[in-house]
């Protein structure tokens, strides 16, 4: 189930990804505030493929070389944190250890998205998002004091299944922490409108060179972190065990007794694992 994808994302143009590095940010900030020992500045900064991204940049008060992280929401409409808020609280604290951060908004932040796009656009959509995921790195990595060599990526939902295919084509987040991704995007993507059985192998075919189990294995030799939930509808136990058995070593998988929000449980597992892979104090 998880080698077919691996084979289908060698006919993947290898530049499919490849952006323009040159262009400069042009980060303009809408707010500024300390809270604790965190700066939390609201900004946007230009996009990669034209037009601007919001992000909370979030930075330690006193500062010296740390890590950088890039958290990635997950896409609930009906939830109040499906939205770049989701992770801010876990980075104001991650800033104690000298952390910087950077909170972005991508595709999915307006609650309309899903029904809103149209399906003939979700390939180029998505290779669209992971170019924007691979500039907003480039926006972390300039932040001063950030460590290159301790990169870590964080991602909720689809930011888990972007932040896979992102595995695939960038090396430089040194660490992985994925919660509640599914192994192909066609299994959400079909979600919706029903296809006859011809329409929806399209969309199965067309998607597959972008699967995340397709491109996680390349995240090796850096860690990863996958959490999933038992009670979760849209991720089954056997994608979610395909999905870790398409990741590298080293590897590690946690479950918890939850929805696909998962818990606060999830949330301190996945701080100490952060600050164990990336050497936070």
């Amino acid at each position: 189930m998880v080698a077919l994808p691996l084979l289908v994302a060698l006919a993947l143009d290898p530049t499919a990804f490849d952006y323009d590095r040159s262009r400069p940010t042009a980060i303009e900030t809408r707010s500024d505030a300390v809270e604790q020992h965190a700066r939390v500045r609201d900004i946007t900064f230009a996009g990669a493929s034209g037009g601007r991204t919001a992000a909370y940049l979030v930075t330690p008060v006193k500062g010296r070389k740390g890590p950088g992280i890039l958290f990635v929401h997950w896409y609930e409409p009906e939830a109040k944190d499906s939205n770049r808020t989701q992770f801010l609280a876990q980075a104001i604290e991650l800033a104690r250890g000298r952390a910087t951060s950077l909170l972005v908004e991508p595709m999915w932040s307006d609650p309309e998205w899903f029904p809103k796009r149209r399906r003939a656009d979700d390939y180029a959509n998505s290779i669209r998002e992971v170019k924007e995921l691979r500039w907003a790195l480039d926006v972390l990595m300039a932040q001063h004091g950030v460590d290159p060599k301790r990169i870590a990526y964080v991602g909720h939902d689809f930011g888990a299944m972007y932040g896979a295919v992102l595995a695939g084509v960038d090396k430089r987040p040194r660490a992985w922490a994925l919660q509640a991704g599914t192994t192909s995007f066609s299994h959400w993507y079909l979600l919706g409108e029903k296809l006859d059985a011809a329409a929806k192998q399209k969309v199965i075919d067309t998607l597959a060179p972008l699967d995340p189990a397709a491109h996680i294995g390349k995240a090796a030799p850096s860690p990863i972190l996958l959490q999933f939930a038992r009670k979760d509808p849209y991720v089954t136990e056997a994608r979610a065990r395909d999905f870790f058995a398409a990741a590298g070593e080293p590897k590690t998988m946690l479950w918890y007794e939850a929805g696909h929000g998962l818990n606060e449980q999830a949330v301190r597992d996945r701080q100490a694992w952060l600050k164990k892979a990336l050497r936070i104090r």
